[in-house]
Order: structure tokens, then C-alpha cells, then sequence
């Protein structure tokens, strides 16, 4: 099986420009980790799929971070109009499911944790924390007193990884 993880991209020299406009510290916030690079890496696993990366290399399985880098929102909605772009196109939210892990880091409240959930489901989830930008006692505490079961809990705090990863 081959694995690697996804790191969020640089912004495109496009988007520097279109950004460059809004004040220094607002557009530094938005091109990474306010927006930029959950919007750019959920649209390179979806370009990634709707390409036939994944079935041309069916073993191929891919971890991204922060609860999933805007994928568990938007799936749904990219699924319907890449269908309607390409209908007879394998399924791109299957695939994306079939193919993608994603962590909690970065993100530590309840509504993406239990979006992701129900667009993932607990076996894709992953721990981790956004060290060195976040805290990892408070990724802790968040996964600890997340409202999910405790079979989930444990997939996502260690079971997924141990499977993942041969562990």
C-alpha cells in the first residue's frame, strides 16, 4: 500500500495577487491557515480523484489534515456537480472516501468533528494535533470530552492508526 500525507500548498502566484489587495496581516490569514490552504488542498484530493489518480493506483491512501480540509462540507455538493460534468465518471465522493484518511488537527469543536463523521465515518478519522501551531493538551481534552462513542473515540484516538499504519 502506498501512503503519504498532503501538506497545504503555497497560494498560487494568482491568488498572492487577488490577495496582495485586503490589508497585510487579513491577506498573510486568508492565503493559509484562516482559508487558503484548506481550500487548496480539499481542491487538489478532489482533482485527484476526479482525474483517476486513485484507480489508476488503487493502494494509494492519503491523509490530510485539519478535519478534513473543507472536504466533509463540500463532498457532497463536488460529487453532484463533477456527476453532472462527467456522469458516466466513477463516483468522486466514493472515491475520495475509499482513498482518504483525514486528522482533527487544527480543529477542536464539536460541528466539523461530527460533520465529519457523518461524511467520513469514524474508521477515516484520525488524531492529531497542529503542533507546533496548536496546543496539543487542547487537541487532547477536545477528543476526550467529544460527544462521539466510545468505540469511536478509540478509532480515532489510536485503532485507525494501528490499522493504517501496520502499528
Amino acid at each position: 500500500m502506498c501512503r503519504f500525507t498532503c501538506t497545504p500548498p503555497t497560494p498560487s502566484s494568482g491568488r498572492r495577487d487577488l490577495l496582495r489587495r485586503l490589508p497585510e496581516q487579513v491577506s498573510a490569514a486568508l492565503a493559509t491557515g484562516a482559508w487558503g490552504w484548506h481550500a487548496e488542498t480539499g481542491l487538489h484530493i478532489l482533482r485527484l480523484a476526479a482525474t483517476g489518480v486513485f484507480t489508476r493506483h488503487p493502494g494509494l491512501q492519503v491523509i490530510v489534515g485539519h478535519m478534513g480540509e473543507n472536504l466533509p462540507f463540500s463532498l457532497l455538493r463536488a460529487n453532484w456537480m463533477l456527476t453532472l460534468a462527467d456522469p458516466d465518471g466513477p463516483s468522486v465522493a466514493q472515491t475520495v472516501r475509499e482513498h482518504v484518511h483525514i486528522t482533527i488537527c487544527g480543529y477542536t469543536t464539536t460541528p466539523p468533528l461530527l460533520c465529519a463523521l457523518q461524511v467520513f465515518g469514524a474508521d477515516r478519522i484520525l488524531f492529531s494535533t497542529d503542533y507546533p501551531y496548536g496546543d496539543p493538551a487542547e487537541h487532547a481534552r477536545f477528543l476526550a470530552d467529544a460527544p462521539i462513542s466510545p468505540a469511536d473515540h478509540d478509532k480515532i484516538a489510536y485503532r485507525n492508526a494501528q490499522q493504517l499504519f501496520g502499528l
